[in-house]
């Protein structure tokens, strides 16, 4: 058995996450909004969407964008969210520490849950 959990962080509704957190990392590879938003299954106008609530909810930008031109456009992440995407991996980690440590004092590892077998019997699970 083990412990699953999702971890944000809330100003006036969902401001950071693993969703935004992967984007931008993204981002950060292709220098391209909608090359991030292609490689996660998810649509340009969906990832800009993104961005913009969640500009607003934390105050600052979180991609400086070039329009268009020569070069082709692009987007490069801002000081501020590079500052945001690595206390919140720092944060993450220890949350899953401290979880996974918690979870142990309660749970141990041997741990004994009896599951309902799907012809009305009981079985016992050891994990």
């Amino acid at each position: 058995m083990k412990i699953k959990f999702k971890v944000w962080l809330d100003q006036n509704g969902k401001a950071f996450g693993n969703g935004p957190l992967e984007l931008l990392k993204k981002v950060e590879k292709t220098g391209s909004l909608r090359k991030a938003a292609g490689q996660m299954h998810m649509s340009y106008s969906k990832a800009w969407h993104l961005i913009q609530i969640l500009e607003g909810r934390l105050g600052f930008s979180l991609l400086d964008k070039k329009i268009g031109g020569a070069s082709g456009g692009g987007s490069v992440l801002t000081p501020e969210s590079k500052d945001l995407m690595a206390h919140y991996e720092k944060f993450q980690k220890e949350v899953k520490e401290s979880l996974n440590r918690i979870f142990k004092k309660h749970f141990g590892s041997s741990f004994i849950i009896s599951l309902p077998h799907k012809r009305g019997h009981r079985r016992t699970s050891q994990k």
